[in-house]
């Protein structure tokens, strides 16, 4: 029987001496109000209609997306618990519109904006810092069981629509525009926008946080 390891050689949950680390009471219980507040703290930021902690809580479903898959993967992560695990993700995506299989490695500080039609794929590896907006899609383009999906690195913004397709990096820094399709490497501080993604280095001038690189492209090059 082939393990999860094997199935996705470098997984940064499997360690190749056994099952990953697992954390203390105490741990899992500061790690979880640390991570509640940031995530709070976050959606603020990310969001100028945000008006209160409690609104957020209340009324985001990206963030609830984002909650039920840290329960979701934390299930995943022992193979008896997989079953429930995809149930989780299942209800997930029913109740808020965003689907997040429990395999994927999300990092902190994610925020989805609006939430609705998102899907990341099961060996998707997301960053720290990254800010995604509705209808993102990031999809495999194999069906054998190896690392299909996309690597997007810290602070980086995907505009609405876009598709990363495939086991391909988005470096750090970078930004993704809305609706492009993106297939092939994209390095760090860069912007792609346009189908295919075409790729331009993110100049001093463009480097304004959590904006959509189509803002910076000239509309005159369309017609």
């Amino acid at each position: 029987m082939r393990t999860t390891s094997e199935a996705h050689p470098g997984h940064p949950f499997f360690t190749a001496g056994g099952p990953p680390r697992h954390t203390t009471e105490e741990e899992t219980h500061v790690s979880f109000w640390r991570r509640l507040n940031e995530d709070l703290d976050t959606a603020r930021t990310h969001d100028p209609a945000a008006r209160s902690n409690l609104e957020i809580a209340l009324n985001y479903s990206g963030l609830h997306a984002i909650w039920a898959h840290r329960l979701s993967h934390r299930l995943w992560r022992n193979p008896d618990r997989r079953l429930l695990a995809r149930t989780v993700s299942q209800l997930a995506r029913w109740a808020t519109g965003v689907e997040i299989h429990p395999g994927a490695t999300i990092g902190r500080r994610f925020f989805i904006d609006h939430g609705m039609g998102v899907v990341i794929g099961e060996t998707a590896e997301i960053g720290d810092d990254v800010m995604i907006y509705h209808g993102v899609t990031l999809g495999g383009r194999s069906l054998e069981p190896v690392k299909r999906h996309p690597t997007i690195q810290d602070r980086v913004t995907i505009g609405a629509g876009a598709k990363i397709l495939g086991p391909l990096t988005v470096g750090h820094d970078s930004s993704v525009g809305a609706n492009a399709v993106v297939v092939k490497d994209v390095p760090e501080d860069s912007i792609v926008t346009g189908i295919p993604g075409k790729v331009r280095r993110r100049t001093p001038e463009k480097q304004e946080p959590l904006v959509d690189p189509a803002t910076y492209i000239d509309p005159a090059m369309w017609i």
